[in-house]
């Protein structure tokens, strides 16, 4: 139990150095924003405390199937800390800010292409935009593609070479999926490949919907999202993670579900072989 909640609390503790990550690296950040985001990142760490605290699972997918949530957080933290690095300090030319920004740029420019999702983002920009800010964009959007599509090839690299989430011990779905429930009518297998279908396909069309969504409602609530730099990098870390988020569950749902086939497969065997083997010493005897 101590060992339970030592974990939780590292993991609390984690979560609040990434939220708070960009109102500690962006300068101006002001009191209201900064208490804001406090709050936000206290009641997610006490989520985390809870979730992993607690003995039975609450609504924290995948938390005995390590890396699956590692990744997502890493990918969270290293969006917001290199996005905030190249907004925060796109004047100062420091050596980790022209490196980070030349990165994001070179990957931003290899993405710029007709129908791309970094070039929905670039064609939704207000009009008369600062050509610094537009060329600062296009290196924000080209870090956060860079790091969603390492984070999505990593793990299907994990659940390619290594069996994941095999990890030595059973995987138990109602632990790891805890809003999935498995007697809810139908069969189990076809219910997970269909929810990792669409998952997969919502997250692969979420980069095109989002930057849609959130330039209607920063019109409808009067809002510039190129007003403030935390605005903009929240709204485009979110851009890809959310997409990163679902693009992961499905890949994670239909691995199981793959899994759960087996695992029939290989019972349906062992009655098999069990039966004609009692049958042949029936004969025999």
């Amino acid at each position: 139990m101590f060992t339970r909640l030592a974990g939780a609390l590292v993991r609390a503790i984690m979560i609040v150095v990434v939220i708070l990550t960009p109102s500690l690296l962006l300068p101006g950040t002001t009191a209201e924003s900064a208490q804001l985001a406090t709050l936000v990142a206290l009641a997610f760490a006490m989520i985390i405390m809870f979730e992993y605290g607690a003995k039975y699972p609450g609504l924290i997918e995948f938390r005995n199937a390590p890396p699956f949530n590692r990744i997502r957080v890493i990918a969270l933290f290293l969006m917001l800390f290199g996005l905030s690095i190249i907004i925060g300090n796109g004047n100062e030319g420091s050596t980790l800010t022209v490196i980070i920004t030349a990165l994001g740029f070179l990957v931003g420019r290899a993405l710029d292409f007709p129908y791309s999702p970094l070039r929905v983002v670039l064609d939704y920009l207000p009009q008369g935009v600062d050509p610094t800010l537009a060329v600062q964009i296009q290196a924000m959007a080209g870090l956060v593609m860079l790091v969603t599509l390492i984070s999505l090839f990593l793990f299907a690299a994990l659940l390619r070479l290594e069996n994941w989430p095999n990890r030595g011990t059973a995987f138990n779905v109602w632990v790891n999926l805890p809003t999935f429930d498995p007697t809810a009518g139908g069969d189990v297998v076809k219910r997970l490949n269909r929810d990792g279908r669409v998952n997969v396909i919502f997250g692969l069309t979420a980069p095109f919907i989002i930057p849609v969504v959130v330039v209607m409602a920063s019109n409808q609530v009067q809002v510039s999202l190129t007003g403030s730099p935390q605005t903009m990098v929240w709204a485009m870390t979110l851009w890809m993670f959310l997409p990163l988020s679902l693009i992961m569950r499905g890949q994670a749902m239909l691995r199981v579900a793959r899994m759960i086939r087996a695992r029939r497969a290989r019972l349906v065997a062992g009655v098999a072989t069990n039966a004609s083997g009692s049958v042949l010493s029936s004969s025999t005897a």
